[in-house]
């Protein structure tokens, strides 16, 4: 079915593919500028109506009940529609998005923000035998495993703040488990060295067996394989190493990275397709540092940028390069303990960094600023755009 959403031929129709943080951020801020402007529709499309907390992904994994966000609610008053539906194929020369193998929607501009998830298939075995915080549902999968263990080995595979997020919440909420992090590097490898023993410190009294210098190359049933042929029993095995983008963009013959990422120039455009925008974890954006990681404090500014530069083009304007810089990196340690560590532009540690109930109560501030500030860019869409943008570490980008 050949969907045009009841747009007449001169309406500019912007797609915002992914409804995560940077989604989200593209869509209201667009819709919240050109609202009122004759021959600009807005649609965001989403595989389900609930908005998916990703950074509190953890606390559902381990059974605990959040607020249940709306999307179709974050967007009320804005003008954006909602579209729900799978993605299921782009054809980037005709300027379609299929939906649910069934469903085409045409665009003029495409912000394409289909993120990331657990990489799985990077190591034989986790596809079938791991579980994922994907997702709301792959999180509430845990949960019940969980809930019904009552004692056992839950091993987390990956020290990421993921997986140091996940592990230290899961020995909190079940004392009962014995909960083993494995990864590459030690936990909080980037910390100053302060900020990384205060976190080693709160996971060993939490009774987390982390172990650094540990690969894990073999998931089965119930046990994992670590390089060197170590076994260590599993009833439950978390997989939060790597994270693995959609092939669609791939598919759609969009120049990507090694990684599937869109890769973007200055203006977070395609360079192969310019009327295709990529934000979030689903883009490839290089700053002076390097090209940025997946976070919301980046994702969120990915986002704001990409619908100000389409309303720059929209007006006859050139979009501006986007230049951002870390700020910090918040770690919750269960819900009453956590490590923030503040940043330099480039993400290499300061030396000043928060913990205990502090940065607790710094940590949730951050995880619930989303909604306050999508509800603000409703009514102030510039208030949005402030972000720090990395002074010499980001001034040297230019659009190309």
């Amino acid at each position: 079915m050949d969907e045009r959403h009841g747009a007449g031929a001169s309406t500019h129709r912007v797609l915002v593919l992914g409804a995560g943080y940077a989604g989200v951020s593209a869509a209201i801020q667009l819709a919240a500028r050109v609202k009122g402007r004759e021959g600009v529709q807005v649609t965001l499309v989403n595989a389900q109506e609930r908005f998916t907390e990703r950074m509190r992904l953890h606390m559902t994994g381990t059974g605990q009940r959040l607020a249940e966000l709306s999307i179709p609610e974050l967007l009320a008053g804005t003008g954006a529609q909602f579209v729900r539906g799978w993605v299921t194929a782009v054809d980037a020369d005709a300027r379609t998005v299929r939906i649910d193998d069934d469903r085409i929607l045409h665009y003029d501009t495409l912000v394409y923000g289909l993120g990331g998830v657990a990489d799985t298939a990077a190591v034989p075995g986790a596809e079938d035998h791991a579980y994922t915080l994907n997702g709301v549902q792959d999180a509430g999968v845990l949960a019940d495993r969980l809930a019904g263990l009552g004692s056992g080995t839950v091993v987390v595979a990956g020290n990421g703040l993921t997986g140091i997020e996940s592990a230290a919440e899961i020995a909190e909420q079940y004392p009962e488990l014995n909960v083993v992090l494995l990864g590459r590097s030690e936990p909080g490898a980037a910390m100053n060295p302060k900020a990384r023993t205060y976190l080693h410190a709160a996971l060993e009294r939490l009774g987390v067996q982390a172990r650094g210098g540990a690969e894990v190359v073999k998931v089965l049933p119930d046990a994992v394989e670590l390089a060197g042929g170590e076994s260590i029993p599993a009833d439950v095995v978390l997989w939060t190493s790597g994270t693995r983008v959609s092939p669609l963009a791939a598919a759609a013959g969009l120049t990507v990275d090694d990684r599937g990422r869109i890769v973007t120039d200055a203006a977070l455009r395609s360079v192969s397709h310019p009327e295709v925008y990529a934000v979030g974890d689903a883009a490839a954006v290089r700053q002076g540092y390097g090209v940025m990681h997946g976070t919301c404090q980046g994702g969120m500014p990915t986002g704001v940028h990409a619908a100000v530069s389409i309303f720059r083009m929209l007006k006859g304007k050139q979009p501006k390069p986007f230049r951002f810089g870390y700020y910090h990196t918040p770690v919750s340690l269960g819900r009453h303990d956590a490590v923030v560590q503040f940043t330099r532009p480039d993400d290499s540690p300061r030396r000043t960094y928060l913990t205990g109930r502090t940065a607790a109560r710094y940590k949730e501030t951050v995880t619930a600023s989303p909604w306050p500030t999508y509800g603000r860019m409703k009514k102030m869409p510039a208030s949005g755009a402030f972000w720090p943008r990395g002074g010499r570490f980001t001034r040297a980008q230019e659009v190309r």
